[in-house]
């Protein structure tokens, strides 16, 4: 199966005639899964444990286990420092922020710059927030 970008699909998506067809002929292209799920497949694909990565977040275990569980959503924030503290690259933070709905982190905004550039340096969700408060942004936890 040939894969199809991002911007290959949005082309098609604004010359279809038809939302219908445009949906059902590129349906195997879609997002499919649940936020949680999505978060877990890359847990088991980086193999990483779960309970270390709830611990680089800086928020409590309960509501780590919520959100990997699928029974509390993730504020923006909240899935920033999951995806710092899964190591994602910059890249694979912005799909997911995309995936959930959320903004992307955008370089024009001061805090975002300050994350971008934390998740580009390897920062951890602490040393982030060091950065951020020193900066007199609001911290990501």
């Amino acid at each position: 199966m040939i894969k199809k970008s991002t911007e290959e699909l949005m082309n098609e998506l604004l010359k279809a005639n038809n939302i219908g067809e445009y949906l059902k002929d590129n349906s195997q292209y879609m997002v499919r899964e649940e936020l949680s799920t999505y978060l877990n497949n890359i847990i088991s694909k980086k193999a990483l444990v779960k309970s270390e990565v709830i611990k680089k977040t800086e928020f409590s275990e309960v509501m780590g286990y919520q959100i990997f569980s699928g029974t509390r959503l993730p504020s923006r924030d909240s899935l920033i420092c999951i995806c710092v503290a899964m190591e994602m690259t910059l890249d694979e933070t912005q799909a997911i922020l995309k995936i959930a709905g959320f903004a992307a982190l955008y370089p024009k905004a001061k805090r975002d710059s300050v994350i971008i550039r934390g998740i580009s340096e390897g920062k951890s969700v602490a040393g982030i927030n060091e950065e951020l408060y020193n900066l007199g942004e609001k911290t990501l936890t």
